[in-house]
């Protein structure tokens, strides 16, 4: 890959089909909720992420108190599934919001969806 890189601009490069959350900007894991992430899906081939969480300042995940979200791209259909949470923990949250954005040309975000999460299956066409 040949792309011009200059001094004020850094290149990041993203497999085809990789699934990147982002949550808040934040200076320790716990200084505010992460209720609202920003998932960002690179088109061009299927892809899988698994969403892992947990107590953050514990060791209680060691007694399996944790939970995962799996996200799962369909590249040929434009569909985003997330699955079910499993696990839990205290304080986990409830409910929250992803706002999905769809990188269609490598470059610049696309089309894009929020969805409110309740830890049941949803799927989203993008």
């Amino acid at each position: 890959v040949n792309t011009d890189a200059p001094i004020n601009i850094v290149p990041l490069y993203v497999k085809a089909g990789s699934i990147v959350p982002i949550g808040p900007d934040v200076q320790y894991s716990t200084e505010k909720k992460w209720d609202n992430l920003t998932v960002r899906v690179y088109d061009g081939a299927d892809g899988e992420f698994v969403l892992y969480e947990d107590e953050n300042d514990n060791y209680n995940y060691e007694k399996g108190k944790f939970s995962t979200i799996t996200f799962k791209w369909n590249n040929q259909e434009k569909t985003l599934s997330v699955g079910d949470r499993t696990g839990s923990f205290k304080g986990m949250l409830g409910a929250r919001k992803f706002n999905v954005v769809l990188i269609a040309d490598g470059k610049s975000p696309g089309r894009s969806k929020s969805i409110t999460y309740n830890g049941k299956l949803i799927k989203m066409k993008l």
